[in-house]
Order: C-alpha cells, then sequence, then structure tokens
C-alpha cells in the first residue's frame, strides 16, 4: 500500500551518507545495504522491499556493513533493513510492476520513455554527462543553456541551506550559461544523437536579438536537438536584458519565441522566471509568440548566509557577491504554485507544461503531474545524489500508478486541479478538525504544549504522565501540534465538529 508519509523517516538513518561504492555493500555478501538505504531515503521503500530475498539475511548476521560504514557504528544499517522485513513488507499488496510502459508519454508529440529529463544545469552540459545519464534511465536532458557569450563563472558560485540532517534544503547558484561554444555544443548535439538516438534531447538556447535567437534555434534543429527550451529566466545574466529580464517583460518574451519559432520546425518551449507575481501574462504572451510548451520554474532571486563578521553574503568571490538563484526542495510550493496556474487557466489549454523545480522523490515528482506538469526536470537533486536516483524515481513512480490502477503517467496529469481553489475565501469554515494523540508512540517531550501555548489557541497540557491532554473547548483545529511533534504522535481524529460561538 502505497503511503502519503514514509514509513521509515529520514531521521531513523541521519548519519548515512549515501556514499558512492559504498564498504557496506563490499561488507555484505547477500545484500546491496546502499541501494537499499538510498531507497529508503528517497520515499521509495517499497521498491526496496522488491530487491530484498525471501529470507531475510540480516536476522543472525553480526552486521559487518555497519563497522565497514565510513561512520562505523553510527549507521544502523541492519536494524533498518529488518525494518524494511518486519515493518514495511507486510504492508505492500503490489508487487513492482515487471516493465515501465506505464511511464511512456511523449513531449509535444516526440515519445518520452519517462517523464524524467535532467533540468538546463551543468548536470546537463558535457557529452559524457548526458550519456551516463541516459545509461541510468534518464529519459533525456535539457541542455545547458547555449548561447553566443563568453562566459567566465566565478569561483565558488554555489551555496547552500542545509537542514538538521546535514542535506540541502536549499540551494543557491551564480552560475551562468555553457562555457562551451556553440561549434562544440552542436557537436556534442550530433554524438548525442548517433549514441542515443531514443533520447530526448531538449536545447536551451539564450540570444541577445532576435536573428540570434533565431540562428541559435536553427542550428539546434539541424545537429539534432527534438525541442527548444527558451531561457527567458536565468537570474544571473551580467548583461542586461537578458534571462530573467526578459521573462518579466511578456512582449520581449512575444517577440523572441516568433523569432525562435519562424527559424525551426520542431516544438519550441518558453522557460519563465518565477520572479514575477503572475506567470500567466509570459506565458500567454509566449503562445502568441507560437510557443508548444512553457518550462517553469527556474531558480529564484536570492540572498543568502550573510556572515556577520565580514558582511559578505555567500557565496564569497573575494570580498564579494551577488543576488543568485534560489533551488533546491525549498523551492517545491513555490513552483507547484505556478504550474497550477498555467495549467489551470484555459487561455493556456493544449500546451506542454514541463514541471521544475524542487523535486527529489518520485512523490514530488508526482505532484506536478497532478498539478498539470506532462514531464519533470531535475537538476539540484542531481547535484546532491548523482544521476542514480532516476532509479528511485522511475520505480516508485511505476509502483504508484500500477498500485492506483493507471495505465498511463498521462492519466494522472491534472487530476489535483479540481480540488485547488483560487483563494482562501472558499474554503469551508464551519467545523473544527481535532487532532487525536497516539499514546504508544507519544514520549513525553513536550513541544505540543509548548507550540500550542506560544503559538496557537492553550488547548494542550501535559498530564501528570506527561502525556497531552486536549481542551476541545479551546483547539481551533489548526494542527500546529501535530507538525511540530517529532514522533509523528499526532495525528488527524478525522472527525469534525461544529464549534460553539
Amino acid at each position: 500500500m502505497i503511503r502519503n508519509e514514509p514509513m521509515i523517516r529520514r531521521l531513523d538513518m541521519i548519519h548515512c551518507l549515501l556514499c558512492g561504492n559504498a564498504p557496506c555493500d563490499s561488507a555484505c555478501a547477500k545484500l546491496d545495504p546502499s541501494s537499499l538505504l538510498r531507497s529508503i531515503w528517497l520515499r521509495n521503500e517499497q521498491g526496496a522491499v522488491s530487491r530484498l530475498p525471501q529470507d531475510n539475511p540480516c536476522t543472525d548476521c553480526t552486521a559487518p556493513c555497519e563497522r565497514a560504514c565510513v561512520r562505523s557504528g553510527q549507521v544502523p544499517i541492519r536494524g533498518l533493513i529488518n525494518r524494511l522485513y518486519w515493518q514495511v513488507k507486510p504492508e505492500v499488496e503490489t508487487p513492482i510492476p515487471s516493465d515501465e510502459h506505464r511511464l511512456r508519454n511523449e513531449l509535444c508529440g516526440i515519445p518520452l520513455e519517462n517523464p524524467f529529463l535532467l533540468a538546463s544545469s551543468v548536470v546537463a552540459s558535457t557529452y559524457d554527462m548526458c550519456a551516463r545519464a541516459f545509461e541510468a534511465g534518464w529519459a533525456g536532458a535539457c541542455f545547458k543553456t547555449i548561447c553566443s557569450l563568453d562566459i567566465h563563472e566565478a569561483s565558488p558560485r554555489f551555496s547552500a541551506v542545509t537542514g538538521a540532517d546535514g542535506s540541502i534544503v536549499g540551494f543557491k547558484n551564480i552560475e551562468q550559461l555553457s562555457d562551451h561554444s556553440v561549434a562544440e555544443n552542436m557537436e556534442i548535439f550530433r554524438r548525442l544523437k548517433v549514441e542515443y538516438p531514443s533520447k530526448f534531447i531538449l536545447a536551451s538556447i539564450m540570444g541577445r536579438d532576435e536573428a540570434e535567437w533565431g540562428e541559435l534555434a536553427r542550428q539546434c534543429e539541424a545537429n539534432g536537438a527534438d525541442a527548444i527550451e527558451l531561457n527567458f529566466s536565468c537570474p544571473n545574466m551580467a548583461e542586461g536584458g537578458l534571462g530573467s529580464d526578459i521573462g518579466q517583460v511578456p512582449e520581449l518574451v512575444e517577440r523572441f519565441t516568433a523569432a525562435a519559432k519562424h527559424a525551426c520546425g520542431i516544438p519550441v518551449l518558453a522557460k519563465l522566471t518565477p520572479n514575477v507575481a503572475s506567470m500567466s501574462p509570459a506565458a500567454k504572451a509566449a503562445r502568441r509568440g507560437g510557443a508548444d510548451g512553457i518550462a517553469a520554474i527556474n531558480t529564484i532571486k536570492s540572498v543568502m548566509q550573510l556572515n556577520i563578521h565580514t558582511f559578505i553574503s555567500s557565496p564569497s568571490i573575494h570580498g564579494q557577491s551577488a543576488v543568485g538563484g534560489y533551488s533546491g526542495n525549498a523551492v517545491k510550493p513555490i513552483a507547484l504554485r505556478f504550474v497550477s496556474e498555467l495549467a489551470a487557466n484555459p487561455a493556456l489549454a493544449g500546451m506542454h507544461i514541463s514541471g521544475i523545480g524542487g523535486v527529489e522523490t518520485w512523490q514530488d515528482a508526482l505532484e506536478f503531474l497532478l498539478l498539470g506538469s506532462r514531464s519533470i526536470q531535475v537538476a539540484t537533486a542531481v547535484m546532491q545524489y548523482g544521476y542514480r536516483i532516476i532509479d528511485d524515481l522511475k520505480e516508485g513512480l511505476n509502483l504508484y500508478l500500477a498500485e492506483k490502477g493507471f495505465d498511463s503517467v498521462d492519466q494522472v496529469v491534472g487530476l489535483g486541479l479540481n480540488a485547488l481553489g483560487a483563494n482562501t475565501d472558499a474554503l469551508e469554515r464551519d467545523t473544527v478538525l481535532f487532532p487525536r494523540f497516539i499514546r504508544e508512540k507519544c514520549i513525553g517531550c513536550g513541544r505540543c504544549e509548548i507550540s500550542c501555548a506560544d503559538g496557537g489557541h492553550q488547548a494542550i497540557r501535559l498530564n501528570d504522565q506527561r502525556m497531552p491532554v486536549l481542551n476541545g473547548k479551546r483547539c481551533v483545529g489548526c494542527h500546529l501540534c501535530a507538525l511540530v511533534c517529532p514522533e509523528g504522535a499526532i495525528v488527524s481524529s478525522g472527525k469534525r465538529v461544529l464549534p460553539k460561538r
């Protein structure tokens, strides 16, 4: 049974580093522990279970994997695998499908093996990188933006906000475009198309005027690109009038889209900036210019980690820094908001939406699909975990589709739009949904009492056994207590009541 929440939390494997060529694998003769741990981390627990042997080899094992771990003794590998057997496996109702036919879809009429593409960034910037990604199972790549500019990157050019487990939550970059020449990038396209004819090549381009947009689009088509992505959204361009400066001006979006579209015969997508109040004006302008689809979102302009001693934000380059682009899992709610706006706009009906922004797990990707995306682009998660995450993206989504009875990934596109109102005024406000305390999971920390007292409605107190007690006369059903509980011991009661007024 596919669950909304993971049965094994990331916190339980907080010290695991998701190593490459993991020593735990070398120490185990019967399993590949690292792939199982990675699947737990990427919320593909049922996929991990499908790779387990029938009999649990960890039952009488002395756990040499834990001793071989680069953090020897700190990662409970044996315990985590046992929990897959004892806790997850009994819940599994549907086996992993034997093929991936449900994942097949298309981008503007061109077949895709699955919905997953590399996003235009460093992860898709050379022949070797794209080739390794294709071999790993990615359906295609949006190549790093091609231009005629002389690109010289700053060093360092990345920064990050990390969570309690050390993983990247938000990521900032001040990187620009491809530093290869147009001719070098065209050679890469030709090689990729010869070696990987079934893979989708989406060529990201940026020009300075209509002639340059058109010429770049023409060359990309001539050298094997399947479609064009117009970069109207990069926030890091030093030269004015480029990148996100274009995406904020619908007239420029329409003009340059038309220039690219007139110069080539392949589909054209406009990649739009989230640094606007609404994306629809630029999207409609792109459609007027002939665009076949929209890619959203690019990174969000940001400032990160101001050093309180030097007063310089990160990354610092010779005592200077700059506003940069913010990405990573933290931007997913913003990306979903823009994707849903585009998908719900009748003026954009029929346009392909390629969703981008914070995708790490198959559940993240599914959210984009449910709100109207038909393809998914990934960059920051690949930078953090590698191309290998495609295994869990495909496996988890494929199992979900099979378990829910869907024959194709296209059948889930847009299913979440009807329940998403334009504003909060339409929501029912006459009843209260109380929280419920799971006593056997509660450890008596009191976090719920503190948050309800200082950030809520003073409806929770701890009794003499340090168990929470709810005052139903004060509770307004905000569920802050459930969000702050570190043990997941507070859930919805499922029962609504009419409050006394």
